[in-house]
């Protein structure tokens, strides 16, 4: 207790230190003002999901929204006491322009996908695997990284009940289905609906089915040799069981098929129709998306109150995975806003040298690849679609400059977008839906690699790989 309440102290001493000054700076911008230092929260909430359920699994299971919490008020309290209605503003935009849009979106995919039961015999043989994992990949993009995650998952799961070794199936459907699969439309993957919602246009980025078709392409393909491998380690008992007559299969809540195109249809609308904004606690909110989040949790409802619950019970599904995302990602976007002001002030900002050297699309994929794989993929790509528009159109409206960016300056862009969503997959915290298909398969007893077994066991030897050949080809 000694040595929390002592932690306690000397981080939110450093971040009020950080942060001084930066309120009477006489208009200028915070992030200009604020130092690397003010990010410590923010690295201490991503410490704590990395090393909390590796060293102590059963505290973190039991406290994990406390530790959250106590992150939170680390940064919050020396934050809006060192600048005041700046700091409570950056808050508030965040939780009502970012944060609660996002888990709405995921939480009503969420709820929809976890509604519609696979039934028939699946047995985890390298075909079928690979033919779920397309399959989903496919899916990501059209009803998004969330929905296809929710919607096979469990099947996966099921398929592959009586295999020893199926860690890698779960990681490698985090990687395709939960984040690359997601790159051709706005509904896919939380950065592209973040870019739609800036000025993107809806369909822009289906130009980027070459990226996903080779980067899938490579990924299937290692994932195949993978299973291979630990197919032929199986028992032979197990290797036997495919062989047993199928049960065939069928579709029980398909109707929540319906809801999925009705998240869709909210979405695109959201994206055209523009009747204004409103005030909501100082922050001028767009009316289109208090219209969308409530159509959003309408579907959700219905989906909820016309399914059966011995579907939902049957497909194992539970609260726990959409409360632990809530919970986490409202610490991190908390903590994340003194490190996306300091981002978002480019050159300028303390991070001015890193800024500085991302001037080539390469550069824009890697940076934005990079920091997405820890910081979120979401906010991130905000954070360097910023900053290419700023360097690029520095005296244009937003909307009309990120209009422009996309047509006439596509290959920033297409590396923003792409190393968003494809290294949102490079650890669990990249994108909401890893964190979701983690917790889902640890309930049905899947022993899931740690988060810095994650990174050294796929991340490094496979992902970086790939990305590589992707830079190489796409970026030059």
């Amino acid at each position: 207790m000694r040595v929390l309440i002592g932690l306690t102290s000397a981080v939110a001493a450093l971040t009020a230190a950080a942060a001084t000054g930066a309120g009477d700076a006489g208009g200028v911008p915070l992030g200009r003002t604020l130092s690397a230092w003010s990010g410590l929260p923010f690295l201490g909430i991503l410490l704590s999901i990395a090393l909390f359920p590796l060293l102590a699994p059963r505290f973190w299971h039991h406290h994990y929204p406390k530790v959250t919490a106590f992150w939170g008020l680390v940064l919050v309290v020396p934050f809006v006491a060192s600048h005041g209605r700046a700091a409570a503003d950056e808050l508030l935009h965040t939780a009502l322009l970012e944060y609660l849009p996002f888990i709405v979106l995921i939480g009503t995919l969420f709820i929809i996908g976890g509604g519609i039961l696979v039934r028939g015999t699946l047995r985890g043989s390298p075909a079928v695997n690979t033919a779920l994992m397309v399959v989903g990949t496919a899916l990501a993009s059209w009803i998004g990284t969330t929905g296809a995650a929710m919607l096979l998952i469990r099947p996966l799961l099921r398929a592959n009940r009586d295999r020893r070794f199926k860690a890698h199936t779960v990681v490698f459907f985090i990687i395709l289905v939960a984040n690359v699969g997601g790159a051709l439309t706005p509904l896919g993957d939380p950065p592209l609906f973040l870019g739609f919602l800036s000025g993107v246009p809806f369909f822009w980025s289906l130009s980027l089915w070459r990226e996903v078709l080779l980067v899938s392409g490579l990924l299937l393909a290692i994932y195949i040799a993978l299973d291979l491998h630990h197919w032929r380690r199986e028992d032979a008992s197990v290797r036997a069981s495919t062989q047993v007559p199928h049960e065939p299969l069928s579709l029980e809540g398909w109707h929540n098929l319906l809801f999925l195109a009705g998240v869709l249809a909210a979405v695109v609308a959201s994206g055209v129709w523009h009747p204004g904004d409103v005030s909501l606690l100082g922050v001028e909110v767009p009316l289109q998306n208090l219209a969308r989040d409530a159509a959003l949790v309408a579907l959700a409802a219905g989906s909820l109150a016309t399914t059966r619950r011995s579907t939902r019970e049957e497909n194992g599904y539970s609260w726990g995975p959409i409360r632990e995302v809530a919970v986490l990602f409202a610490g991190i976007f908390a903590t994340i806003v003194p490190v996306l002001l300091v981002l978002r002030a480019g050159e300028h900002g303390a991070m001015g040298t890193v800024i500085h050297a991302v001037t080539t699309p390469g550069r824009f994929f890697w940076g934005t690849g990079l920091l997405s794989s820890f910081l979120d993929n979401a906010p991130t790509y905000l954070a360097f679609l910023s900053t290419a528009v700023g360097r690029i159109y520095p005296d244009v409206p937003a909307r009309e400059a990120v209009l422009r960016l996309a047509i006439e300056n596509h290959a920033y862009l297409q590396a923003i977008a792409t190393g968003a969503v494809f290294m949102g997959a490079n650890t669990y915290i990249g994108n909401a839906p890893n964190f979701m298909v983690k917790s889902i398969a640890e309930e049905a007893g899947v022993e899931m690699p740690s988060f810095f077994g994650y990174i050294f066991r796929y991340t490094l030897p496979w992902l970086v790989p790939v990305f590589v050949v992707a830079a190489w080809v796409f970026f030059g």
